[in-house]
């Protein structure tokens, strides 16, 4: 729902990570896919629902069916390319009229080109890196069905958001759940924030320095001794 994506939005991917390990989801890495998929320019994010593609060699074929098979605006489309090296499995053709159509973004686990294009277009793409050779157009592949992606399980409807440090994905049936975790994360997050900011401010005016460590820091200590 737009609230979901409204909630996610001002979630980063350590957070909802972080969400998804306290929400105690045993899925594969956690949630967290490769560290080497990774937004094509510094500032990219996205956030949206999984529509999945699964392809290999370099073949992109089931992308481009993909890419004209949008049910709504606002999906993100997570390509299984078995991190195939050899080829790039799009370029900025493929990535405009995506953002044409209205997806959110696309993930892959493989490689892409036109990295200018897409900078230009400012779409977000999160790939493995770059490769200038083109792909093929073969194989039929699988759009919409269950995909490990970077190592990770995603299924059509779940949550998937990239941003400066990778991407995370959220299984649809529990993403209230890790959002509530997430949520709570963060104002936990603001409030160690808060106390940084008062011991520096303490420090530069020349003033007794409160304490800086947290609580559950002091409590581990105290069990240790």
């Amino acid at each position: 729902s737009d609230e979901i994506i409204r909630r996610a939005k001002n979630l980063n991917v350590p957070l909802l990570l972080d969400g998804v390990k306290a929400a105690k989801i045993d899925i594969p890495n956690g949630g967290c896919m490769d560290m080497h998929i990774n937004a094509v320019e510094r500032g990219m994010t996205l956030v949206g629902t999984a529509l999945t593609v699964e392809t290999a060699n370099g073949d992109n074929f089931p992308i481009h069916v993909a890419s004209y098979s949008l049910p709504a605006e606002g999906y993100v489309m997570v390509i299984d390319g078995k991190n195939y090296p050899d080829r790039a499995y799009f370029g900025d053709l493929i990535m405009g009229a995506c953002k044409a159509v209205g997806y959110a973004g696309m993930v892959v686990d493989g490689y892409t080109r036109d990295r200018q294009g897409c900078i230009e277009m400012n779409f977000p793409v999160y790939s493995k890196g770059q490769m200038q050779a083109g792909p093929v157009k073969k194989d039929a592949g699988t759009v919409n069905g269950p995909i490990l992606c970077g190592g990770v399980q995603v299924n059509p409807g779940d949550l998937v958001v990239g941003g400066a440090d990778g991407v995370t994905v959220v299984p649809r049936d529990r993403i209230e759940e890790v959002l509530a975790k997430a949520e709570e994360k963060s104002a936990y997050e603001d409030k160690r924030d808060a106390a940084i900011a008062a011991y520096n401010q303490a420090k530069a005016e020349g003033k007794p320095l409160p304490n800086l460590a947290p609580q559950w820091v002091l409590d581990l200590l105290a069990q240790q001794k």
